[in-house]
């Protein structure tokens, strides 16, 4: 298998597989995400472990993935030697945590060339493989984590209990070990204010909402991630169909909330569409927050077909884009808040510049 360890701050193109807006039920899903939380046997969870016991964990994970098939299109990338400020742009794009950039000891990443799926290196557990994929492709998404996960498993022992199953240094993990989520865009529910009674129902069947970095974060730009929050007692396949067969319950709801917009407030969605397309093409100052609810009613006005010119894969790589980690790589340098605000417009000028009203 390469081994490519990156030792300089290129991560790449802005625009990761996620983002290409494609797949089933893209006008309302942006992705679909797996996640397996796995630990090795008799090896303290990280948290807990010495600087040896986790330089072994990335020595035993890459050697269980040494010329096997299934992981050959994965290589290595060691937090130790990418910047801060490159490790904050591998968090916005969701291929990483928080916590494995900021925090983990000897932590690296096994990522694919397409950013599609990796497998983190001794972040909250040893390992955290990933599967993330445009549209609603839950199915898809599990499939490939639990391929990578076949392949570690056939060479590394995991640490797995008769009765509970996968263990995890957060009890909330204990079992399969599985997190399955979707990110969607919600406007019509949110105007039209039926999102709480949906964000009631979810609840209600075991699901989390959360916003788009998940857990802490609130809903800013109509963007929302449910996930499942059981993963003891229920089987992955159980895990996934759930969400899936959730996931197109809400979009149902949602087509039918843009279904009432158009009938009832065309006019107004129309302007509340061109107002966030003329700003956003225009302004010289703006916020993370503003940029976000602009791009919202964008998109609400290009899905409803009243906005031409735009298309998915810009408004997805437009959320990345603002943010401040994406902003200071473009800029080149570090940029306070002001600057980002400046720098933020400036990009998203300068990628809108050639749509027409």
């Amino acid at each position: 298998m390469p081994n490519n360890e990156n030792n300089n701050d290129k991560v790449g193109s802005f625009l990761s597989h996620w983002m290409e807006g494609t797949g089933p039920y893209a006008e309302v899903v942006i992705s679909s995400r797996v996640r397996l939380a796995r630990n090795i046997k008799d090896i303290p969870f990280p948290y807990l472990a010495s600087d040896s016991q986790t330089q072994k964990v990335m020595k035993e994970v890459s050697r269980a993935m040494e010329g096997q098939e299934k992981t050959n299109d994965l290589s290595l990338i060691k937090m130790e030697n990418l910047s801060p400020l490159v490790k904050q742009v591998m968090v916005e794009k969701h291929l990483i945590s928080p916590l494995l950039a900021q925090e983990s000891h000897n932590g690296g990443i096994f990522m694919r060339q397409d950013e599609s799926a990796g497998v983190m290196i001794n972040e909250e557990d040893h390992l955290r493989i990933q599967s993330i994929l445009p549209g609603l492709q839950l199915e898809k998404a599990w499939e490939e984590a639990d391929n990578y996960d076949d392949t570690l498993e056939s060479a590394v022992e995991y640490s797995f209990h008769e009765r509970y199953g996968y263990l995890a240094s957060c009890p909330t993990n204990v079992g399969t070990g599985l997190r399955a989520s979707v990110m969607l865009h919600l406007p019509a529910l949110i105007i039209t204010k039926q999102f709480n009674r949906v964000l009631s129902a979810l609840s209600q069947v075991g699901l989390a909402v959360r916003g788009l970095y998940g857990e802490g974060t609130e809903i800013v730009g109509n963007l929302v991630q449910i996930s499942n929050q059981i993963t003891l007692g229920q089987s992955e396949e159980e895990i996934v169909r759930n969400l899936f067969s959730v996931t197109r319950q809400v979009i149902e709801q949602e087509n039918a909330a843009c279904q009432t917009l158009l009938n009832n407030s065309r006019e107004q969605i129309t302007d509340r569409s061109s107002r966030a397309l003329g700003v956003l093409k225009h302004a010289h100052l703006i916020s993370s927050q503003e940029a976000m609810q602009l791009i919202s009613d964008l998109r609400l006005g290009f899905e409803l077909g009243l906005i031409s010119g735009v298309d998915r894969k810009l408004l997805n790589e437009l959320l990345i884009l603002i943010r401040p980690g994406c902003l200071q790589i473009l800029a080149g340098r570090e940029l306070d808040e002001g600057e980002r605000d400046l720098e933020r417009a400036k990009q998203v000028r300068k990628r809108l510049k050639d749509i027409k009203f």
